[in-house]
């Protein structure tokens, strides 16, 4: 069974009454949500319900929103990679920064300083961990201070992404060469080895890291049925002969 959309282990009882009730669009909770946000970058929780429900509150209240706690909730749903976090709170974004963001990605330049500037740069970084692009993603954070502004609030943002990316590498492979594992995960040596090993459960082989067979990576082979009644396929026949010539 899934786990509901709007569920959270961590979250307070206090945040969960907001939620439930009228207050969840009251202004003046905003100053809580906010408080929430930080309580989540700083002990590795999430929720990105209650981040939604912040985000709707800026859009009805402009004059609250504070760009600080918008680039922390997008870089948290980048934690949750590939989840459909990131491009929902997007959607919240205010019109002109999403438009801005959507006009950096055909080539054009926010004003420094901006939440879209902090918001297109976040972008980027989505994109290529949505199309498996970890190494370019490592890259493009040590190649731009702002990256580690950024993601400065998120308490072991770099650790949880590792985490993340094995996560999804585990789903879909049994085996990867230790050198491209190490380009992905943007660790080498014995700090390699101790993650792979201690945190993810895998062996290596030479160079060869391994990856045990689970749900999500085992090849199985898939036979599909196609179950069609005699009568529909008489039907099917007699409209044909029925069609004008």
């Amino acid at each position: 069974m899934g786990v509901a959309f709007d569920y959270a282990p961590e979250r307070p009882e206090s945040i969960d009454t907001i939620l439930n009730g009228l207050d969840r669009y009251n202004p003046e909770t905003t100053g809580v949500f906010q408080e929430y946000v930080a309580q989540q970058c700083a002990d590795q929780t999430y929720d990105c319900y209650a981040n939604l429900a912040l985000l709707k509150l800026y859009q009805f209240n402009p004059h609250l929103t504070r760009d600080e706690t918008t680039t922390n909730i997008l870089a948290k749903a980048l934690t949750v990679f590939p989840s459909p976090d990131f491009s929902l709170c997007l959607s919240l974004l205010p019109p002109h920064v999403y438009a801005q963001t959507k006009l950096s990605q055909q080539g054009g330049l926010p004003a420094s300083g901006t939440l879209a500037e902090a918001v297109s740069h976040l972008c980027v970084l989505h994109t290529q961990l949505n199309n498996a692009q970890y190494a370019e993603f490592w890259n493009t954070m040590d190649g731009d201070d702002l990256y580690a502004d950024l993601v400065a609030d998120i308490q072991g943002f770099e650790e949880i992404m590792r985490v993340r990316i094995a996560v999804v590498v585990s789903q879909c492979m049994q085996e990867v060469q230790r050198e491209v594992l190490e380009s992905w995960l943007n660790v080498r040596g014995p700090k390699f080895d101790n993650f792979v090993k201690e945190i993810c459960g895998w062996s290596i082989d030479g160079n060869v890291v391994k990856i045990p067979l689970n749900k999500e990576n085992e090849a199985r082979g898939t036979v599909v049925r196609e179950s069609v009644k005699f009568e529909q396929f008489g039907r099917m026949v007699k409209r044909a002969y029925e069609q004008p010539a």
